[in-house]
């Protein structure tokens, strides 16, 4: 199945009408596993797309997320970024590249339905951890050690 297809029958189980930019736009998010955030979208799509705005990009992104069609991952109030893998898995923020990596080999919590705790309707979870990764670190040592 290509790439258009797997876009298409995705955003189709979500309820999302699949018109050329959405496609396009959902293509990106699943061929390109960085997390990208809005401008990465655009500058990724705009040389293919030239009449795509960065307003169509933000708001599409935006439809996914409220469609669960993409995982829209908030880090800082600076920082939210794109996910087009809606399953539970875990990220990690590396404060120093300020790279989104997934973290499968972490347990992830699931959310089979709405849990109500302490009075507070949980709909969705998120994990992500913050440190600094491994490329940083390794860079860091080397730089200290010279």
């Amino acid at each position: 199945m290509t790439s258009e297809n797997k876009a298409y029958n995705k955003l189709i189980e979500a309820g999302v009408h699949p018109s050329a930019q959405r496609l396009a736009i959902m293509e990106f998010l699943m061929e390109n596993h960085t997390h990208p955030t809005v401008e990465d979208v655009y500058k990724g799509l705009c040389p293919k797309i030239p009449t795509l705005s960065r307003t169509t990009v933000y708001n599409t992104l935006r439809l996914f997320s409220e469609h669960q069609a993409a995982q829209m991952i908030t880090i800082d109030e600076h920082r939210v970024c794109y996910d087009g893998c809606v399953e539970p898995h875990v990220h990690f923020y590396c404060k120093k590249c300020k790279r989104v990596i997934d973290m499968p080999e972490e347990e992830a919590p699931k959310l089979v339905q709405n849990r109500n705790i302490h009075g507070n309707i949980v709909d969705e979870i998120q994990l992500y951890y913050k440190g600094i990764c491994t490329e940083c670190a390794q860079k860091e040592i080397t730089e200290h050690s010279n």
